[in-house]
């Protein structure tokens, strides 16, 4: 027995997978032996003693006796806990190992191994969602992620609308317009990939916050079932980590109730490792009326890092207080003047203490020149207080040196006519965890700015300007992208039009909708800042439908008669569930018409349509069957590239 416990320990040591600072993690073996794991099958068949203790033969097959293996693996003889088998540490364990170290440990929910749609036109409105296993249903799941066709494109400007002819592009080719795509943002998310996987700065969404609602229906209006939310967020975020940058964020909005779900799930997705931090927004500090307990007052916003080793924020003020007190500027930015005496402290910056930072600076009459070598007719300036106290300048003679060839440094008289030194201060601002400034109010700077703009109010809840503007110029350059795919009312393309009018960036927006209500208003919305700015111009497409086409005149049907119309369309143009047989649906007929206009419409909805082809496919572009128009053509091959993709 000891020979064998071992043997099959030094055997598992080989592979990678189940090893930790040279200790095997027996969950993971045991998990690899319950997924019949390949690599782990082909290494205990290699070895002899392994192959007769957890094999049989059955004729000429092999077998592999899990269950022998497992409860072998499981005993207290492999891998015994003991008193010698602690590390000098303290945390939660599991069978012996702590959790932070084992990889294998993750937030685990019912459908967590699906692909989830999550598609649906109206806010109210409620649908069954289908979920896709990625072991049982690989082919549909590959079909739903395949990049789609585009179509409906125009630009808009401040003008107007006009027809679809090209795309900017740069020297490489990139697309330099701002994007406003309408269609289910998974599908959608799939479809950008072609052209902006790894070059997005930043992302910022406000998903759904799952906080109300019937908690068995999913639906996109805030009242999702828990692990139909967790999946529902994780597809997209498994997409849009790819369409970062290396050095790229993203900011997502939530409030309590799914904080810790989702700090969790995204620490998976991004990595523990690249959470920047957590921020506290006070977006109502009047809080919420009728509270039963807490009244609300605020919100939470986690940033990620694509790869916090090379992500940076922007030296850069958020406080418009702060900002006025850097009130010169050069080529460089914005700055204000510090005195170069080191007056903070206390008694370390005093000469005894420093004598390396006690120095002569030397100053011409005029205040022009300024260096460390004695020079005739040049003012010599010691950092002595006008108390006689000897202080020490802020940084040693090297380091002084340095900033003074980079123009940083600069001499002045004071109202005494005392000559003083002065470093430039460059514009920056410590950024703290929560922000509280009144600009972030979300009805002062969301609801009733938005309704202004509009000219009514239709939209819910929007999220202050200000504070979407201040998350882009914390995170982005001024050629940077920025993409919402939860974009609701448009602010973030609103933020990102600010913003460049404020610094003269061209920072571009892409945003996505699928909410027929909310697509309306940004699109509106945008225009509207456009119209006032008196520049730039969007591109609007939409996702090609297919079957989604005859969903959405089903919902629209006012009576059975319209419904017998719509059926005949579908058998001849539509996909059809394989569930359905369209002569058995004509047979029943009368006892069709006998069901309710709610029942019928259900039936033909959910039962007749296959859910899978809601949308074209760009690799079907050219089927006949699909008729898309040539000017669609166009725009699709511009957008995918020459060649059709497949998946």
């Amino acid at each position: 027995m000891q020979n064998l416990l071992d043997n099959l320990k030094n055997l598992l040591k080989k592979d990678e997978r189940i090893v930790s600072e040279s200790e095997l993690l027996k969950n993971k073996i045991i998990e690899l032996a319950i997924k019949l794991d390949k690599d782990l099958i082909q290494l205990l068949l290699a070895d002899k003693q392994t192959k007769e203790a957890f094999f049989t033969q059955a004729g000429k097959a092999t077998i592999f006796d899990k269950d022998k293996f497992i409860k072998f693996i499981s005993n207290k003889q492999f891998l015994p806990d003991s008193y010698t088998a602690f590390k000098n540490k303290i945390g939660l364990t599991e069978d012996g190992n702590f959790i932070s170290e084992k990889k294998e440990v993750v937030l685990s929910w019912p459908y967590k191994d699906c692909v989830l749609e999550g598609g649906m036109t109206k806010e109210d409105q409620k649908r069954d969602e289908v979920f896709w296993n990625e072991t049982l249903a690989p082919d549909e799941i590959s079909r739903l992620l395949d990049p789609k066709v585009f179509t409906n494109a125009k630009r808009i400007d401040k003008s107007g609308e006009y027809k679809f002819d090209k795309f900017k592009t740069d020297e490489n080719g990139d697309i330099k317009d701002n994007l406003i795509i309408k269609g289910n943002n998974l599908l959608a998310l799939q479809s950008l990939k072609k052209r902006f996987a790894g070059k997005i700065k930043l992302i910022y969404i406000d998903p759904p916050y799952n906080t109300g609602g019937d908690t068995d229906v999913f639906t996109y209006n805030n009242s999702f079932k828990h692990s139909t939310w967790l999946t529902f967020i994780k597809n997209r975020l498994d997409i849009a980590k790819e369409l970062l940058k290396n050095d790229g964020f993203i900011a997502i909005a939530i409030d309590h109730v799914e904080l810790f779900y989702l700090g969790s799930l995204a620490d998976e997705v991004f990595g523990r490792e690249n959470r920047v931090g957590v921020i506290t927004v006070v977006h109502k500090p009047e809080g919420r009326q009728f509270a039963k307990f807490f009244s609300t007052s605020n919100e939470f916003m986690f940033v990620y890092a694509k790869n916090i080793e090379y992500a940076n924020f922007r030296n850069v003020i958020l406080s418009k207080e702060l900002q006025q007190k850097f009130d010169k500027e050069d080529k460089r930015g914005k700055y204000r003047l510090d005195n170069f005496i080191r007056s903070g402290g206390g008694d370390v910056s005093l000469r005894k203490n420093k004598p390396d930072c006690f120095y002569p600076i030397y100053i011409s009459n005029g205040l022009k020149t300024i260096q460390l070598d004695k020079s005739k007719g040049f003012h010599e300036v010691l950092p002595i207080t006008n108390g006689g106290q000897e202080r020490t300048w802020r940084t040693s003679k090297e380091t002084f040196k340095k900033l003074l060839e980079d123009g940083e440094i600069i001499a002045q008289k004071d109202t005494a006519g005392k000559i003083q030194v002065y470093a430039k201060y460059r514009e920056k601002q410590v950024i703290k965890t929560h922000w509280t400034d009144s600009r972030y109010h979300a009805i002062h700077h969301g609801t009733n700015l938005l309704e202004s703009i509009l000219g009514e109010r239709q939209f819910s809840y929007p999220k202050s300007l200000y504070l979407v503007m201040d998350t882009l110029k914390l995170m982005t350059e001024e050629d940077d992208i920025i993409l919402d795919f939860f974009s609701g009312s448009g602010t973030t393309g609103h933020a990102t039009l600010e913003l460049n009018k404020e610094d003269g960036g061209n920072r571009q927006f892409i945003l996505v909708e699928q909410l027929d209500e909310h697509i309306k208003v940004a699109t509106k919305r945008i225009q509207k800042v456009i119209q006032a700015q008196g520049g730039r111009d969007f591109v609007y497409m939409e996702l090609a439908e297919w079957n989604e086409k005859w969903t959405d005149r089903i919902k629209k049907a006012k009576n059975g008669k319209e419904l017998e119309k719509i059926w005949d369309e579908l058998k001849q143009f539509a996909f059809l569930s394989y569930k359905i047989e369209p002569e058995k649906v004509d047979k029943y007929k009368k006892e069709f018409g006998e069901l309710s206009l709610e029942q019928q419409k259900e039936f033909l909805q959910k039962e007749c349509l296959n859910q899978n082809h809601l949308y074209i496919n760009y690799s079907e572009i050219d089927d006949e069957e699909y008729e898309v128009d040539p000017e669609d053509k166009k725009l699709n091959k511009e957008f995918y590239g020459k060649e059709r993709i497949y998946n």
